[in-house]
């Protein structure tokens, strides 16, 4: 099993793989960008990110532009994308979010 989360505003989901040999037994691990770091800090203004926290209810504790939700793709085109890979066990709504700052990596 595991979690496929979305952006911080999207929903996540806790998946058991399918095992299907022809994707060597694996599946997308999140939404995946639909901007690069760079473009998505030039493009996307705090007020904006605080906006779209605000409409989906979501405390943010800390995150740089660059994780801003507008700069992934929508998780659920993405799952539908997948049906063959794995099994969706539950779906889990994000309430805080805490991510790297300024678009440095903790890892």
């Amino acid at each position: 099993m595991g979690i496929i989360p979305g952006s911080m505003t999207a929903p996540g989901f806790l998946v058991r793989g399918k095992g299907e040999t022809s994707s060597i037994n694996s599946a997308s691990h999140g939404a995946g960008r639909l901007m690069s770091r760079t473009k998505a800090i030039q493009s996307i203004t705090k007020s904006d990110m605080k906006a779209i926290l605000k409409d989906h209810n979501v405390t943010l504790i800390g995150a740089g532009l660059d994780e801003a939700p507008m700069a992934y793709k929508d998780i659920n085109q993405v799952m539908a994308a997948q049906t063959d890979l794995v099994d969706i066990i539950a779906k889990f709504e994000p309430k805080m979010v805490r991510m790297a700052d300024d678009g440095s990596r903790e890892d």
